[in-house]
């Protein structure tokens, strides 16, 4: 018989700590409360250069975003004819989900 064991679902609606950022540029990105809602964006073991990053570089959407930009001018020079029928796909999806992402960039601008 299958192993049905169930991971523990965690949830709270009590604060980690009892303060909250109102100002979003300086929330901690090791895990910051919002409202009543507690996000947690992960462990890491350099909080103060992923800082810095944010600070200097950009949000992790702004990152994405310029990744995304620079891959769709790679993709248009890149010969797809020895890519798997799988491959070419992936190529597809990605194409449709950065058209996507500018449409709605359009839409808010």
């Amino acid at each position: 018989m299958a192993d049905m064991s169930l991971q523990p679902f965690q949830f709270s609606l009590a604060p980690d700590k009892l303060w909250q950022a109102i100002n979003p540029w300086t929330w901690n990105v090791e895990g910051s409360q919002l409202g009543f809602i507690n996000v947690n964006i992960g462990e890491t073991k350099h909080p103060e250069t992923e800082r810095a990053i944010l600070d200097e570089v950009g949000s992790y959407g702004r990152q994405i975003g310029r990744i995304g930009d620079a891959l769709e001018v790679l993709m248009a020079h890149f010969d797809t004819a020895a890519l798997t029928q799988k491959e070419r796909d992936a190529f597809k999806v990605l194409e449709g989900d950065l058209a996507q992402i500018r449409g709605i960039k359009a839409r808010k601008q």
